[in-house]
């Protein structure tokens, strides 16, 4: 779907966009940061990519007059246009994707995966990828390859089913090398994953500088979701191998990356990414639009806030919160936040682990509020129980509104937070259960804590440097001009467009 959103401005900057289920579609932490940059820099121009579910899914944000054009990609909506290749150009395809799955499944043939793929991207922008893969000559390229001698995964016996499943997991995961991708400007990613394609596609095909921040580690964050997802192991495979080379493609590949805190950077460096690439960019909040919470709750209240999803662990949440009550039976935790589509199943496993413990008269499911101060303003102390983060929103926000807080030690938290708040191992309900009641059980630390945490926010991370630091790094980019992709080493499998010869395929390192 494609929005036009307006006269492009006398702006020689030009910025696009790169989200996946986050701005404009959605609210949350991420969505707020893009909203926040773009609301911000009403000089730079701004177009917008965003992947999103079904494609259906409306605009939530008030959207700026320099945000030109925003493009929609459905991951999971109806299958695009298009028809499959035939002769040459099909044979060259069928190539190119057999280089493609060997390079997830054997790890002496990774360097063929970056090939593979911007062939694999030519084939989309003519529309030619999407109907191949669901056509039966992509899955028997992944039987024939996934039952060669010597692999990992035929121990795993792979079967039709998984074939059929895998092929079809890999078909949405690649529709986005079929959007409009940008020819000019900066390509700016606010997540790893699939939102990079439409980037790394136009590095290779216009030079156009690629800009990666990543919040959280998305690699890591599908290593945690497929832990449960319900494939067999050579589903899981051929899809968690994509993601890794992926990651490690886009880390080489990327002119320049702002983690939101420096635990990502070490995956980065671990993917690949040259350190002299690597410059970390804080989130930050208006400590004005987050002003003191003022009077806390007579009645002894935790407050949580976000979107109701696994990866917030708000089960070890209700399990320590069971443990407070123990202790404070007049406790309450009163839980802030939307709960995506999809998620529902979660929300009730959660709810009825707090009527399994004995407490779902105390545990609230508050949905989204108007004015997120009011979720901090509702606790005496601020949770936060997830166990992959980046530098999240929540925690500054409530931070700045002067509030102690007790989270989880992952990503960039224990950055955040310094000595200002607690912070307790994930999936650890006992430990957090003592850090709160801790808190609970003493006024004045609550109050100190609450006042060297909104002082840390004002000294260190406020939005004006957040959005200063990003505008001095888009004039950066716009000034390198295009870039120019090195020379093709395996002509072989490279896919003619139908308007143009074969892009070149060779991925060189833009580090520095």
């Amino acid at each position: 779907m494609h929005v036009p959103r307006g006269a492009r401005s006398l702006s020689s900057t030009r910025v696009t966009l790169l989200t996946e289920g986050t701005y404009p579609h959605s609210h949350g932490g991420v969505s707020v940061w893009c909203d926040q940059l773009v609301d911000g820099m009403p000089d730079i121009d701004f177009d917008v990519i965003a992947v999103t579910g079904t494609g259906r899914e409306p605009i939530v944000w008030d959207i700026p007059a320099q945000v030109r054009d925003v493009v929609a990609v459905p991951m999971w909506g109806p299958a695009p246009e298009g028809r499959p290749p035939r002769g040459r150009r099909r044979n060259q395809l069928t190539a190119a994707y057999e280089q493609f799955l060997t390079a997830l499944l054997d790890p002496c043939a990774e360097d063929r995966f970056a090939t593979a793929l911007y062939s694999m991207a030519q084939a989309a922008a003519g529309g030619m990828l999407s109907p191949f893969l669901r056509g039966d000559s992509a899955i028997s390229v992944l039987t024939g390859v996934w039952n060669r001698p010597g692999l990992a995964v035929r121990e795993a016996r792979p079967t039709l089913h998984d074939a059929i499943t895998a092929t079809a997991l890999l078909e949405h995961a690649l529709r986005p090398l079929a959007a409009p991708l940008p020819e000019h400007g900066v390509a700016h990613a606010v997540s790893g994953g699939v939102a990079v394609l439409p980037g790394l596609a136009a590095l290779e095909r216009h030079g156009v500088p690629l800009l990666l921040t990543e919040h959280g580690v998305y690699l890591r964050e599908r290593y945690l979701g497929y832990r449960t997802a319900p494939y067999r192991w050579p589903v899981k495979a051929v899809v968690l191998g994509f993601f890794r080379l992926l990651a490690e493609e886009t880390y080489r590949r990327a002119a320049l990356i702002t983690p939101g805190n420096r635990y990502n950077r070490l995956w980065e460096e671990q993917g690949g990414a040259a350190p002299e690439s690597i410059r970390t960019v804080y989130n930050g909040v208006d400590p004005a639009a987050f002003p003191p919470a003022g009077p806390e709750p007579e009645r002894p209240t935790l407050s949580w806030a976000g979107r109701v999803d696994p990866i917030k662990d708000l089960e070890t949440l209700i399990r320590a919160f069971a443990l407070v009550r123990a202790e404070l039976p007049d406790a309450r935790l009163r839980l802030f936040g939307g709960t995506p589509r999809g998620g529902e199943a979660y929300r009730e496993r959660c709810e009825a682990l707090a009527a399994e413990l004995g407490h779902a008269d105390a545990v609230t499911f508050e949905g989204r509020v108007d004015d997120i101060k009011d979720a901090y303003a509702a606790g005496n102390v601020v949770m936060l129980s997830s166990i992959s983060e980046g530098f999240p929103f929540t925690l500054i926000e409530a931070m700045s509104c002067g509030r102690a807080t007790v989270s989880t030690d992952v990503g960039g938290v224990r950055e955040a937070v310094g000595d200002s708040g607690l912070v307790v191992p994930p999936r650890d309900p006992g430990a957090m259960a003592a850090a709160a009641l801790g808190l609970l059980g003493d006024p004045g630390r609550r109050r100190s804590m609450g006042e060297a945490a909104r002082l840390r926010v004002i000294e260190q991370f406020t939005l004006r440097q957040t959005v200063d630091t990003f505008r001095t790094i888009y004039l950066e980019l716009s000034a390198l001009g295009r870039i120019v992709p090195g020379v093709p080493e395996t002509a072989d499998v490279a896919l003619a467009a139908p308007d143009g010869p074969a892009a070149p395929s060779k991925p060189r390192s833009l580090a520095g």
